[in-house]
């Protein structure tokens, strides 16, 4: 072997130990496993995670609803429902059944001879305040495979507006009473409210 192939073979030998070394060096420094949170975090920015949600909010009965329903803003609504629907006493039935006296009604009974999915009219009981809730959050989440394409109303106090005004045409019912708030819990120890001065106090009743 020449004095030039050994100059070479050194070389290569020293850039291959250079390398390793600065591999080594950069190991310590740098980690190659995929980390347990991807991304950086943002100051100001809390992240959620579905450990630590909270639980979702309660739905509001439709009779807390009802209480505070406004029938003008529900017949706003309805005109959502013209288009299949009509309401007034007598009126002929579309796409949909004409909706006169609905509230308190047989469910998918009457209504002129209507041709009410079997599904529907397997549902039995009456349309309710409550079933009537139930219907218009999602129609075929209530009777699966009813005929009725519209999605439905989210929004709790559209559909309580929206049932208030049905009320109105044709039924008249009483209300549900809203269920009563729950009691506060009692003050903790040490937390309870000081007595009233003296002299500030009621005076008792003679």
């Amino acid at each position: 072997m020449s004095f030039r192939t050994n100059i070479i073979v050194g070389w290569v030998l020293a850039a291959i130990f250079v390398g390793l070394g600065l591999s080594l060096v950069a190991g310590k420094f740098f980690h190659s496993e995929r980390p347990e949170k991807m991304g950086y975090p943002i100051e100001g920015v809390v992240e959620a995670s579905a450990e630590g949600a909270g639980p979702a909010a309660p739905e509001v009965p439709i009779a807390t609803l009802l209480a505070t329903a406004d029938a003008a803003k529900g017949a706003e609504v309805f005109k959502k429902c013209t288009s299949c629907h009509t309401v007034e006493q007598g009126g002929a039935n579309g796409i949909g059944p004409n909706l006169w006296g609905t509230v308190g009604e047989a469910i998918a009974q009457g209504k002129g001879g209507y041709a009410f999915s079997d599904v529907l009219k397997g549902k039995g009981g009456t349309w309710t305040f409550d079933e009537l809730n139930k219907w218009l959050t999602n129609p075929r989440s209530y009777a699966s495979g009813t005929k009725m394409s519209f999605a439905g109303l989210a929004n709790g106090q559209d559909r309580a507006n929206v049932i208030l005004y049905l009320n109105t045409q044709g039924s008249n019912l009483p209300l549900p009473t809203p269920e009563a708030a729950p009691a506060a819990a009692p003050a903790a120890e040490g937390n309870a409210t000081a007595p009233a001065a003296e002299g500030n106090a009621t005076a008792p009743a003679k």
